[in-house]
């Protein structure tokens, strides 16, 4: 049976990792060059390193934290100690190790922006720039927005109540140290969040901060170029630390317009009728990583229960 899976992130790559256990060879089909989609690391000129987008790595099911003991044991996840007597699950020595721990040994294509899903007589023709072959199952893992054009039309429930919050995310390297905790939620009107994000396990540099908007300021200044989200958000991060222009060795913007969802779907994933082509992701069960695992590896064992 030959199985296309459309995003790398970790819906897809729960999928994929489940059906590959089970003897299955799918293809995961991704636009970017990086997997894990919001378990995202930047690294920038001069060593520094970022977590620029899910932060931590919530659990609250026995089958994820199997998956969390297991990549604990292998050096893929770390705890990280707040310094406020909690500790989170991260990746390290960075979000995506996660993700690259499931995507080992799997068939990944990246820089492959799928365009198009059409039915035929042999299954679902697939296509990027040029024509990549006849598949008998395709699960599309990508956000609600691009899912319903490449296969909303053929999905038994309609998505367009699935609702997001999107999420402005400053970077930014200093050049002397600080006094400020590990973590700060809703620290000014427009940040919901800071992190120090070198107090994480297996980080290398020492100076690296991330900076969330919250969703209000993040809608207000979608828009803007990533230059001057980060000139604002910047100003906005020195004031709240009082700290000067001259302080900043680094500093970038990362636009994230489908980061948090707000209404996800209430189901593991949505299907075609005859069972051939499905749909999940995060916006199925909630925002966590642990929503999208379960939502990639339903998937993963309908198919499997199928075949």
């Amino acid at each position: 049976m030959k199985i296309a899976i459309i995003g790398s992130g970790m819906s897809g790559l729960a999928c994929a990792n489940r059906l590959a256990q089970a003897g299955m060879a799918p293809t995961v089909f991704d636009k970017g060059r990086g997997i894990g989609g919001r378990m995202a690391t930047r690294r920038a000129d001069g060593g520094f390193q970022f977590d620029h987008g899910a932060q931590m790595i919530p659990c609250d099911s026995a089958g994820f934290q199997a998956l969390l003991d297991e990549a604990r044991a292998s050096g893929h996840v770390a705890d990280w100690n707040t310094g406020d007597g909690a500790s989170h699950a991260v990746g390290t020595p960075g979000m995506t190790a996660l993700a690259k721990s499931l995507a080992t040994d799997l068939d990944l294509r990246q820089a492959t922006e799928i365009t198009s899903v059409t039915s035929s007589a042999a299954g679902w023709d697939l296509t990027a720039d040029q024509p990549l072959g006849t598949f008998d199952r395709v699960v599309c893992t990508a956000p609600v927005p691009q899912t319903i054009t490449l296969v909303g039309r053929a999905l038994t429930e309609p998505l367009d109540h699935v609702t997001y919050a999107p999420s402005l995310t400053l970077m930014v390297a200093l050049n002397r140290r600080i006094d400020a905790p590990a973590t700060q939620t809703n620290p000014t009107d427009a940040l919901a969040w800071i992190a120090h994000d070198s107090t994480k396990p297996g980080r290398k540099t020492q100076n690296c901060w991330v900076a969330r908007a919250s969703a209000e300021w993040s809608v207000a200044h979608l828009e803007l170029s990533k230059d001057e989200i980060a000139a604002l958000m910047l100003d906005i991060f020195l004031a709240h630390h009082g700290l000067a222009a001259t302080d900043v060795a680094y500093a970038t913007a990362h636009r994230w317009r489908f980061a948090l969802v707000t209404q996800p779907l209430g189901q593991a994933f949505v299907k075609s009728p005859d069972g051939t082509l499905y749909a999940g992701g995060d916006w199925c069960l909630g925002p966590h990583i642990e929503h999208a695992w379960q939502s990639g590896t339903a998937i993963a064992e309908y198919i499997l229960r199928a075949a």
